[in-house]
């Protein structure tokens, strides 16, 4: 089989969508499958990717068109006219089978979808966007269920000056109606809700991510100290470096759950962050050791293996890669009862939930498993076995080589 990857970037320019599109395109590579990548935005410069051309007048032109998609509230919907060319170049004609990731937001028009998928097409769901009036995640608003329209979330990621997501809402369904296509979630909660969407005409899978489970390892935790220079008796928290403005991915949360420790605890902690965005205040009174954006996987296993938890207080997600990551390095994971997050942090096995919101009970479950060691270990060997079992990238370049072949037949 020969597989065409069609994702906004390569790899990390997309965030965790672009990682996980290539962890594919990679293992399916290695069982045999051929699969090579089509993207607007190139970072690799690998041979077996291949960049959309655009001439200058039709850069122009899709510049003019995105200000009136601006101002009419239909945002990264039609503009890209240069996708009409996709079906002539030959990653595409050689392709058994599309396989689509991140495809909006200055990549291609969702109008070219009834005939890109004229080919055996799956549509990998990394959030909400393919089935709303314009969000990526909805919150408590179930609007998308019926049409949309009124939307209470104009300002949140994929954000509308004005509202038409009623109308965004119908040339979505319309475009499906033309369209086929296999839908794919990595999380059960995606799952649910795509079951319930105007996707439901399709058929729905559940596949969820991969993580090399051969870099993402056990490792010796005094060992992984030692190399980043953190006290050996000191309780070490991890997390990505958020930016305090991103209200759904919860700093706001985790800074008054800091807050509140007990300053006795407080004295005994370091908090590990990795991540581009500006991460919590300096003058948390917390001893913080940032690293910044990590590319280099080997160094984010020992990172994850020097701490004893990872904090992931997000408000809505659909399978975040770095709770495969960090179960994978045995490190015990808190977070709240929200999204996808349950598939991973399973309590008492692999982690706790919070309910969600709740800052007192996100302090509290911290204090829980600092505070106790034994469950820690009993944990770090349930989290490595579930993440071998269930998430490696073989099993991952598996479920999906199973799906490409039934979509062909």
């Amino acid at each position: 089989m020969r597989i065409l990857q069609m994702n906004l970037s390569d790899y990390a320019l997309t965030g965790g969508t672009g990682i996980a599109m290539h962890r594919l395109h990679n293992a399916l590579n290695k069982v045999g499958v051929a699969s090579k990548i089509y993207c607007s935005r190139k970072e690799l410069g690998t041979s077996d990717t291949v960049m959309q051309k655009r001439s200058y007048q039709v850069r122009v032109l899709e510049g003019l068109l995105r200000r009136l998609e601006i101002q009419v509230g239909l945002n990264d919907v039609c503009r890209v006219i240069s996708s009409l060319n996709i079906q002539k170049t030959p990653f595409y004609q050689e392709a058994d089978v599309i396989n689509l990731h991140c495809i909006h937001d200055e990549f291609i028009s969702y109008l070219t979808l009834p005939w890109l998928s004229k080919k055996p097409t799956v549509f990998y769901l990394h959030d909400m966007w393919s089935f709303t009036g314009h969000c990526h995640y909805s919150y408590e608003c179930e609007r998308w269920k019926t049409g949309c329209g009124k939307c209470p979330h104009l300002e949140i990621p994929g954000a509308v000056k004005t509202d038409n997501s009623h109308l965004e809402w119908k040339l979505k369904n319309w475009i499906y109606s033309h369209s086929n296509l296999n839908i794919v979630t990595p999380s059960k909660w995606m799952y649910s809700l795509a079951k319930e969407s105007m996707l439901q005409r399709f058929p729905i899978h559940h596949i969820p991510y991969g993580v090399d489970t051969e870099v993402y390892r056990l490792r010796d935790k005094q060992d992984c100290r030692k190399v980043l220079g953190i006290p050996q008796n000191k309780k070490v928290l991890m997390f990505n470096s958020l930016s305090m403005k991103d209200h759904r991915k919860g700093g706001d949360l985790l800074l008054k759950a800091l807050e509140e420790l007990p300053q006795t605890l407080k004295s005994e902690i370091v908090l590990l962050t990795i991540g581009g965005g500006e991460g919590l205040p300096k003058d948390n009174g917390l001893q913080t050791v940032n690293f910044g954006f990590v590319n280099s996987d080997d160094f984010k296993a020992i990172l994850y293996s020097a701490a004893d938890l990872f904090i992931c207080p997000t408000r809505a997600d659909n399978s975040p890669l770095v709770l495969y990551e960090s179960i994978a390095c045995g490190t015990p994971i808190i977070g709240f009862n929200t999204g996808g997050l349950p598939d991973l942090i399973r309590p008492g096995v692999t982690g706790l939930l919070a309910k969600p919101e709740n800052v007192d009970d996100l302090r509290n479950h911290i204090v829980h498993l600092l505070s106790d060691e034994t469950l820690r270990n009993s944990m770090k060997s349930q989290c490595r076995e579930i993440a071998v079992n269930e998430y490696s990238l073989e099993l991952y370049a598996q479920r999906f080589s199973h799906l490409y072949r039934n979509s062909l037949n």
